[in-house]
């Protein structure tokens, strides 16, 4: 026994590796993402986790995320919702890979009111680690929201995953910025007037419909002297405020979300959330996804 573990969260755009020793990270190494690699997953992670390998063969090795995608390492399959976190550990990938045992973990599917299939890989793994480091989150009827490139609305009760919905509003906001005259790139972003812009595109999200609103962002440049800087605020204010409103709709009424995830960003949900009469929390995604990896400990790596 080499006496170290290995677990690890691979997303599209990056790959961390968390070495676990006596219960405690004592070592983080980083790589490319699964959407920059592709079908050259093992080699990549190889490089890696070579440093590490000069110590011995990892006890095992966890990893999750996209890397169980059909472009990814090896595909792993979805757990059907309604799931809990044992069911959906039993069904991971696993296999030997250098002498280590090395598991892959599942995601989630689920289908909505109208049979329309939806799917998430990663965002269960922190869901499941949230509930993990607080057992309060087992209890009861829970709507966890992971904001990213495609957010993740579910619903969760007693400990298990109902449902969710998917919402791209992040890959939304990315096409609107880089690739259309709405948005213009600005580097770099003045805060102050950007967030004056968002807050000006929660508001404007409460009383006019998207479409109709979304070139405001600009003509208020054109004709009202308003920045570069406000513009991306306005749209992403607009986007995310719209967003609120239609998973609102779509999901019942709630009095309090736990939202997941970076820190900023969740700043933003939440400030959408407020605007809305809706209460909010927000759980470090990193200590989640590790959580849900099954490391409780502080993240000191």
């Amino acid at each position: 026994m080499s006496g170290f573990a290995v677990i690890g969260d691979w997303g599209t755009s990056r790959l961390r590796l968390f070495r676990v020793e006596q219960g405690a990270i004592v070592a983080r190494r980083d790589g490319p993402g699964i959407g920059t690699v592709g079908r050259a997953a093992e080699a990549a992670f190889a490089d890696t986790i070579a440093p590490w390998l000069c110590d011995g063969v990892p006890d095992s090795i966890t990893l999750c995320g996209m890397v169980g995608a059909r472009d990814g390492w090896v595909e792993a399959p979805y757990a059907d919702c309604p799931a809990d976190a044992d069911s959906w550990r039993q069904i991971a990938v696993r296999f030997d890979w250098h002498g280590a045992p090395l598991a892959i973990m599942a995601g989630l599917a689920c289908n909505d009111a109208d049979g329309i299939p939806d799917v998430m890989r990663g965002e269960e793994t922190q869901i499941f680690g949230a509930i993990a480091r607080d057992a309060a989150l087992a209890v009861g009827r829970r709507l966890v929201v992971l904001p990213g490139t495609h957010n993740k609305w579910s619903l969760v009760e007693d400990g298990r995953i109902l449902s969710f919905r998917t919402m791209p509003t992040g890959e939304l906001f990315a096409l609107l910025r880089d690739h259309s005259t709405l948005g213009p790139k600005v580097e770099p972003i003045d805060p102050a007037q950007e967030s004056v812009g968002f807050a000006e595109g929660l508001a404007r999200a409460q009383s006019a419909q998207l479409l109709q609103s979304l070139f405001a962002a600009r003509t208020m440049r054109l004709r009202s002297g308003r920045s570069p800087d406000w513009a991306l605020g306005y749209l992403s204010g607009l986007l995310i405020g719209h967003e609120v409103a239609e998973i609102g709709a779509m999901m019942g009424d709630v009095d309090h979300v736990v939202l997941i995830g970076d820190k900023g960003l969740c700043a933003r949900y939440a400030q959408a959330l407020d605007a809305r009469g809706m209460g909010s929390r927000t759980l470090d995604g990193d200590r989640c996804a590790l959580a849900g990896l099954g490391y409780l400990g502080d993240v000191a790596a």
